[in-house]
């Protein structure tokens, strides 16, 4: 796989048109994901048997497919191994998948990601940003903190956001007042 490097790879994946932040594992040429029971991601791969993944470099896009759905003409349909599929107008590349339920348990889906298509639009260089990677992970831990209000991992947020505050730029921290905004806290 070309888009995918080692470790794991945060897009944005779409399901049909339902969109959300998810993290793609990729080690020893195997690409696998966990989705968790019940969400619209989970209730469409196992509907549907496919997945994208967008990589796009919008810090606010992160957030907003985080916490709400897009519109439908932020989607564009793509015929892909005899389906249709529907990926993020404006990515800068994707990668379409087929989907296989590995294992199924009461909290997740242990998702194995079969490569069908993947396709660079924009061939852009984006330098290493440190307020870009806490933004993700401020992300990450806000979706776990509106339902549980862990107060650790409200730490881990405030942690995150100073990071963002320092070393983001102007995408990142409009980025980070549409998080603070979603968790109640402006």
């Amino acid at each position: 796989m070309g888009l995918l490097k080692g470790g794991i790879n945060e897009v944005i994946a779409t399901t049909g048109f339902n969109a959300a932040p998810m993290g793609i594992h990729y080690r020893d040429g195997k690409a696998t994901i966990v989705l968790f029971s019940g969400s619209h991601t989970a209730e469409n791969v196992l509907k549907e048997g496919w997945m994208v993944a967008n990589f796009i470099h919008d810090p606010v896009l992160y957030v907003r497919t985080a916490f709400e759905d897009l519109p439908r003409d932020m989607f564009v349909s793509e015929p892909v191994a005899g389906m249709t599929v529907q990926r993020l107008a404006g990515t800068d590349a994707w990668a379409a998948f087929t989907t296989t339920i590995e294992r199924e348990t009461s909290e997740a889906l242990i998702v194995t990601l079969t490569l069908q298509r993947e396709i660079i639009e924009n061939a852009a260089v984006y330098p290493v940003n440190r307020g870009f990677g806490s933004l993700i992970d401020a992300t990450v831990h806000a979706t776990r903190y509106v339902r549980n209000h862990d107060t650790k991992l409200r730490e881990l947020i405030d942690y995150h956001t100073g990071i963002v505050r320092k070393c983001g730029g102007k995408r990142e921290l409009a980025a980070l007042d549409i998080l603070q905004g979603f968790l109640g806290k402006h």
